[in-house]
């Protein structure tokens, strides 16, 4: 993230419930200027409420994409971080899964990825930088079959994050995915019995990952890029 004297302004993509909500509040509450979108409304609802500022509208549109993206120029001039967040694919049997399941996978976990990065790249180029944090899934690395578009389309996005890291990596600009495991917004509620395979014997709450969020958004992470960060509690094996 480039140096500032103004507080710096970060775009929430999906930001109406779960992680994306917990970003829009992590940021917010830590000096960030919030620009969020969700299809539902309640991401610009709980942004305006913390004195930020957003749009009702779905990852998939590239048009709702490209109005978040002036939404948070003509508002506050900049824009220095992206999260990009987002709703379920199809889930099933793998050869159950159909040719337009498919498609919405691709759209939802990687296409809604690549044109926000078309979108934003020039303003972090004149601006000499910025970080894209994406939502990813640990199930990237270690495929589940009872997730199988959501693994295998954000492997897809674990190689789109390679190539824009060293495309873009000379210009300043980051991009990361973040890979959560078990997430919930109350982890108390989960029991024992889910979280068994997970070495640290519990679920994560949405707003422990929006800190590692941010923190892949900041300047405290700025020597990472193009790398896929686990946070899991150890689940996955691969090293």
């Amino acid at each position: 993230m480039p140096e500032q004297s103004t507080p710096p302004v970060a775009i929430i993509v999906g930001a109406g419930a779960g992680i994306g909500a917990a970003a829009v509040r992590e940021f917010a509450e830590n000096g960030y200027r919030v620009v969020a979108m969700s299809p539902s409304g309640r991401g610009r609802q709980l942004a305006e409420s913390l004195g930020g500022e957003g749009i009702d509208g779905a990852n998939t549109d590239p048009e709702a994409l490209r109005a978040v993206v002036d939404l948070a120029v003509s508002r506050y001039g900049r824009i220095d971080a992206v999260v990009n967040s987002s709703g379920h694919a199809a889930r099933g049997p793998l050869l159950e899964v159909t040719d337009d399941e498919w498609f919405t996978g691709m759209d939802l976990y990687l296409m809604n990825v690549v044109r926000m990065a078309r979108l934003v790249t020039p303003h972090f180029l004149a601006a000499g930088g910025g970080a894209i944090v994406n939502v990813s899934t640990a199930s990237a690395l270690e495929p589940s079959a009872s997730f199988p578009v959501s693994a295998t389309v954000r492997a897809a996005l674990a190689a789109f994050t390679k190539l824009y890291a060293t495309e873009y990596g000379p210009h300043g600009i980051r991009m990361n995915n973040v890979l959560p495991g078990f997430t919930t917004d109350d982890p108390a509620t989960v029991s024992p019995q889910w979280t068994q395979r997970i070495p640290l014997r519990r679920a994560q709450s949405t707003r422990e990952l929006a800190r590692v969020i941010r923190f892949l958004a900041g300047s405290d992470s700025g020597y990472i890029t193009g790398q896929n960060l686990r946070a899991d509690g150890g689940e996955t094996r691969s090293l």
